[in-house]
């Protein structure tokens, strides 16, 4: 709390809230577009002067202490960054002018939610309401709980006009992205997960180009165009790129297992570990809180989705897709437009029920309904030859998919060029668990109160809230050679916000976070080795351009 003070204090006098600072002009309201599109919003002024009001560069080098980056476009430094940007600087004498030209409604509060309970959160966004009450913008924050998917992604019917389904401004929220395509796919207008930006001209051209080749150097033009017009337009409000950190302690000896981005699905060779600990017990976080969390946005974010379920194929470290797992064998054609993967023989369910051919079917058909799915996932399954019909209702199957004993034939229409890459981290759910399951609701369903794999690791205790114990599945088709018999797994959401005091306890074997505070209180706990790792990753606002019950005139 005396940081979070000491840092407003800066904040406060460089924006001119204290003595000798500007004074908070009142604005004057003049005709302005958003009023015919029923949020304030929808007014591109708006969201110019919103990103221009804050002050990233002195949020980062004080609140961050620098272990962070400043963001001018969701895709970080690299080749895929585009040179030409339109650029946001702070800059707040030009935010007031823009509100006072648009005709900022004075009062008008912004409703901003967030979902992560660390406290670097809870002061960030402190610091920000206070960089727009500067310029005249008033604001209120607050957490949601729950069901994060249907409160954040649900899109609304009329995907022009809206009204919309979410009721909420602005959300600060973060994308760890699998690829490229996940920054933005999500804001194509028949993303089951767009739920802020409207059918904007030429957006859903300009996606199609980056998923139409596999040619390296189209594919970072194609996404040049993509990020010019994002920026141009502030379809969002892209904050900071940062690293994640994986913690383990010395009472694991991980022999040699590679260290990745612990949001998706890799090969961890978990089964060789070995601990100290004479109860042989791996003690994490990311427990179940109302539930286990469905995989069908991050598949990988909690530990226990990767140990529970198993994907068709595996990936490294990188998430480069490598061996079979689910599938023994697979090929791909020529030009990837046909897959094939052959089933291993004898894998069950943790509940004894044979895997077969028909849950790797049943899961691409029920996972494309899913609202929210993550939008790598989505244009794999989307492109399959027959998806859309299925999905509009017009066929009961996706015909691209062919079952021929223990193979499957997966034929795509048009090409994607992330399709093993989204076998290798959307793993293959029970058909005789699921079945009546209303993937609108997914999340809803009872399964994921105590869902069944066929993994590595199987669920033994669950008290929600609270924690969850894994323990070894022995009828895995792996053996290994390793001697951890249970994983015990304390409760919490996305951001641990007791990470460093179970660590502290002795109770933190493996764990990973994207919180900074996190890095620096595990630093100083004897037995504790940070691991940071760089990933593709973006903290940002969403911006809802939809009018909803609070601004809907």
């Amino acid at each position: 709390m005396k940081k979070l003070i000491s840092i407003l204090l800066v904040l406060f006098i460089s924006i001119g809230l204290f003595a000798g600072g500007q004074t908070e002009e009142k604005i004057n309201m003049v005709s302005s577009t958003w009023e015919k599109g029923g949020t304030p919003l929808s007014d591109v002024r708006i969201r110019q002067a919103l990103r221009l009001a804050i002050d990233m560069d002195t949020i980062l080098e004080t609140l961050f202490e620098g272990k962070a980056e400043k963001a001018v476009s969701l895709i970080g430094p690299g080749p895929y960054l585009a040179d030409d940007l339109a650029t946001y600087d702070y800059n707040p004498e030009k935010a007031k002018a823009l509100l006072a030209e648009a005709g900022w409604p004075s009062d008008y509060t912004l409703d901003v939610v967030y979902y992560y309970s660390d406290q670097q959160t809870v002061d960030f966004m402190a610091i920000v309401q206070q960089y727009w009450k500067a310029v005249g913008v008033k604001s209120s924050f607050r957490k949601l709980e729950g069901d994060l998917g249907s409160q954040l992604w649900t899109p609304p019917a009329d995907r022009v006009n809206g009204p919309s389904e979410i009721k909420w401004d602005l959300a600060y929220a973060g994308i760890a992205a699998l690829s490229n395509n996940e920054f933005f796919d999500r804001f194509e207008s028949t993303s089951t997960n767009n739920s802020t930006l409207p059918l904007t001209g030429g957006v859903d051209e300009l996606l199609q180009a980056t998923r139409a080749t596999t040619d390296v150097k189209k594919q970072q033009e194609a996404f040049k165009e993509v990020e010019r017009a994002f920026a141009e337009n502030v379809y969002n409000i892209p904050l900071y790129h940062q690293l994640s950190f994986i913690y383990t302690s010395d009472k694991i000896d991980m022999k040699g297992a590679e260290l990745g981005n612990d949001q998706f699905s890799f090969d961890k060779n978990i089964l060789n570990w070995t601990t100290t600990r004479a109860d042989k017990t791996l003690y994490t976080n990311g427990g179940p809180m109302e539930f286990y969390q469905a995989p069908h946005i991050n598949p990988g974010y909690f530990l226990y989705q990767e140990l529970i379920f198993d994907r068709l194929v595996d990936a490294d470290g990188s998430l480069t897709p490598t061996e079979g797992l689910l599938a023994k064998d697979y090929t791909v054609s020529p030009d990837g437009m046909e897959m094939e993967f052959v089933l291993r023989d004898g894998v069950k369910w943790h509940d004894g029920v044979a895997f077969t051919a028909e849950d790797v079917k049943f899961s691409i058909e029920y996972l494309i309904k899913v609202t929210g799915i993550n939008a790598v996932a989505r244009s794999t399954y989307l492109a399959i030859d027959g998806a859309q019909d299925y999905l509009d209702g017009n066929a009961e199957e996706i015909k691209g998919i062919k079952i021929d004993g223990n193979t499957v034939t997966i034929t795509f229409e048009k090409l994607d060029p992330n399709a093993l890459l989204t076998f290798s981290q959307w793993p293959v759910l029970p058909k005789h668990l699921l079945k009546d399951s209303n993937p609108i609701k997914c999340q809803q369903d009872s399964f994921w109160q105590n869902p069944v794999g066929t993994g590595p690791y199987k669920v033994y205790k669950t008290v929600l809230n609270n924690y969850g114990i894994l323990e070894r599945n022995d009828d895995y088709f792996k053996i290994g050679n390793g001697n951890i018999e249970k994983i015990y797994m304390t409760a919490n959401n996305e951001n641990d916000a007791n990470l460093v005091k179970n660590a502290e306890a002795g109770n933190i074997d493996y764990a990973f976070s994207k919180n900074v505070n996190d890095n620096k209180g595990i630093e100083k706990i004897a037995g504790m080795t940070i691991h940071p790792i760089s990933i593709r990753y973006t903290r940002l606002f969403y911006v809802n351009q939809y009018a909803h019950e609070a601004n809907i005139k």
